[in-house]
């Protein structure tokens, strides 16, 4: 209990933090006459034995009604807000192991996710808020020698910076949550191994119908020695002193804009929260390098750039985790003669143009071998010929494939002999003829 002077009337305090603020159009000092309480909140708890409410209301409404020397412009506000100690139940010589029990009991009795009261979120938000500022040496002192508006004074707030719901994870890691219902485990909780990659290089056909291969991976696996746990057989894992076993240790900074606090994993332990005597076949790591053959199936229909995931194949988890998964980066090699398009494989064919007037039947290569393929007569240079379904399985859809396109060029003769140009010039000569008829018949 606490003696606080106001005006010429002692109050006692029990239980409250009463916040003074005096505002005022000139500069105001306290005198021993009576002043006016504008608002009042709260003074103290209703068990109170000082004071009653009804003659708490007595004391001060006198106050207010006996005020001949008031000052004009002054007002005196209280401002009372919960009491910490009040908040979690316990006494103001509780120490910090009673404290978390206390916070812990009540958390567990209000979170949101377990309670669905009216009202709970908000009783678990002050809990939480009381029981960060009585778990810092530091902010405890402040708050026990002048209370809340000494936190606020100091720049060092009364938690409002942290989430409460980060706070309650990070005390009941370990604990199994809330009953199995809201933690995420312990902060030496197993962890998914990491992902490997791998490069794969398939020629162009082996891409195109698809290939199962052998392939050859290193990655890491768990120790056969410790099973996993990184700790020497026979030796018991002690609590990391560092970070109390929470695995995380925690940064504060102190900035104009208030103070700053970070998380960061305790270096100590790793995060485990435990220090143990360390294997000596992985160095306490739980995890050994060792290489795999391992049986690969690339579908029909892969392109550069695909990627294949192979589940459970990547590096073994931490302490009893998941293995990360394999994934299979897949690079093809060109062909010299085909091209490839997406599902559509492309071929330029040169023809010579006598087979562009006559027409002809040619051999074409094609991912299913040599193919014949028929020019029709009359074909013109830059003419493309579909080859249905000669092309690229889809991916996943192998009864389904795209076509083949060939180009056709159409070869001049730079230079002919001496019999080709003559029938080269009869052939000309009929078709002068033949054009200087067709115009004397549409003369007439």
């Amino acid at each position: 209990m606490a003696i606080i002077p106001c005006g010429s009337t002692w109050v006692a305090r029990c239980g409250v933090q009463p916040q003074i603020v005096i505002r005022g159009s000139a500069t105001n000092k306290l005198s021993t006459h009576s002043l006016r309480f504008s608002r009042i909140r709260a003074l103290a708890p209703t068990s109170s034995a000082m004071f009653s409410q009804d003659s708490l209301s007595t004391l001060f409404n006198s106050g207010s009604q006996k005020s001949p020397c008031h000052r004009k412009g002054t007002r005196l506000i209280v401002r009372a807000s919960a009491d910490f100690y009040d908040v979690l139940g316990v006494s103001k010589n509780s120490s910090k192991s009673e404290i978390k029990s206390a916070y812990r009991k009540l958390a567990r009795s209000y979170h949101p996710d377990v309670n669905k009261e009216a009202g709970a979120e908000a009783k678990f938000k002050e809990i939480s808020n009381a029981y960060e500022v009585l778990s810092d040496d530091e902010k405890r002192s402040i708050y026990d020698r002048y209370g809340e508006a000494g936190l606020k004074g100091s720049g060092m707030g009364t938690g409002d910076f942290s989430n409460p719901f980060d706070l309650f994870e990070s005390l009941f890691e370990g604990m199994g949550g809330m009953g199995g219902g809201g933690g995420r485990g312990s902060r030496s909780r197993a962890t998914e191994g990491e992902d490997q990659i791998y490069n794969l290089v398939l020629n162009f056909k082996e891409a195109v119908f698809g290939i199962e291969k052998e392939i050859e991976i290193t990655r890491l696996e768990s120790c056969g020695t410790c099973n996993g746990s990184g700790a020497k057989p026979g030796s018991s894992p002690t609590r990391c002193s560092t970070c109390g076993g929470q695995g995380q240790v925690v940064q504060s900074a102190r900035t104009p804009l208030g103070v700053f606090q970070q998380v960061m994993t305790c270096s100590s332990c790793g995060g485990t929260g435990e220090i143990s005597s360390p294997c000596n076949t992985c160095s306490g790591e739980g995890r050994v390098r060792k290489s795999k053959r391992i049986s690969l199936k690339v579908p029909a229909g892969v392109d550069g750039g695909s990627r294949l995931r192979v589940r459970s194949e990547g590096n073994a988890g931490k302490r009893g985790g998941p293995p990360g998964d394999l994934f299979v980066l897949i690079d093809v090699m060109p062909d010299p003669v085909l091209k490839r398009d997406d599902t559509n494989i492309l071929y330029t064919s040169k023809i010579s143009y006598i087979d562009a007037i006559l027409g002809t039947t040619m051999k074409v290569p094609t991912v299913d071998g040599m193919v014949d393929l028929k020019v029709p007569a009359g074909t013109q240079p830059g003419t493309t010929l579909v080859m249905a379904k000669k092309g690229v399985p889809f991916l996943n859809k192998s009864n389904r494939r795209g076509d083949q396109l060939v180009r056709v060029q159409v070869e001049i003769p730079k230079r002919l002999s001496g019999e080709e140009r003559k029938l080269i010039e009869e052939l000309s000569n009929l078709n002068d003829a033949k054009a200087l008829n067709s115009s004397s018949a549409s003369r007439r």
